[in-house]
């Protein structure tokens, strides 16, 4: 079984149900960030998609006594991080919008190991985007994430067109190079 518990995952397991503080404490610093990167994916603001993750590891902490983990942990946190953002974009009625994009990009949905190596990925450019010159990571921000046409970002941040293509330009030639 590909997605089965590892020993590793089974004695964090037993540490969580246990109550054990630094289990609690690894497990966080080990899936936090990634999981939020990975909500932000779903929820398109990153402060809802770490309350999202919080509340889930709230859960895990209040639930630790009867805590049901068949599949791998890994895989455990990332269906319920997914699940809770659904529930997150249910609840604010944009759900059917976002479920049509989520199951286009979705097809590999239920395979933990490519959702996961993929937002490690997202997570690795995020931090490099992050780290970018103030100037250079907003234009990228604006144009990438937020879909912002060039024009708009110059208007909007009064640069000429050309600024706005150079800096793009800039932040891509960062990210190639950090990632390769």
């Amino acid at each position: 079984e590909l997605h089965a518990l590892n020993s590793d995952e089974i004695h964090m397991i037993q540490g969580l149900r246990a109550g054990r503080e630094s289990t609690y404490a690894q497990l966080f610093e080990t899936y936090y960030s990634l999981l939020s990167v990975f909500a932000l994916r779903y929820v398109n603001d990153l402060e809802t998609a770490k309350e999202i993750v919080q509340d889930l590891f709230v859960h895990i902490y209040e639930q630790r006594n009867s805590l049901l983990i068949s599949t791998s942990l890994k895989s455990y946190l990332f269906q319920s991080v997914r699940n809770r953002c659904l529930n997150h974009l249910k609840q604010k009625k944009t759900r059917e919008i976002h479920l049509d994009q989520l199951r286009s990009e979705a097809g590999d949905g239920d395979d933990p190991e490519a959702l996961y190596n993929e937002t490690e990925l997202e997570y690795r450019i995020f931090q490099i985007v992050s780290d970018l010159p103030a100037r250079c990571k907003q234009v990228f921000w604006m144009s990438r994430v937020e879909g912002t046409k060039n024009s708009d970002i110059a208007a909007s941040l009064n640069i000429s067109i050309r600024t706005v293509e150079t800096q793009i330009s800039k932040a891509l030639k960062i990210l190639r190079r950090k990632l390769d």
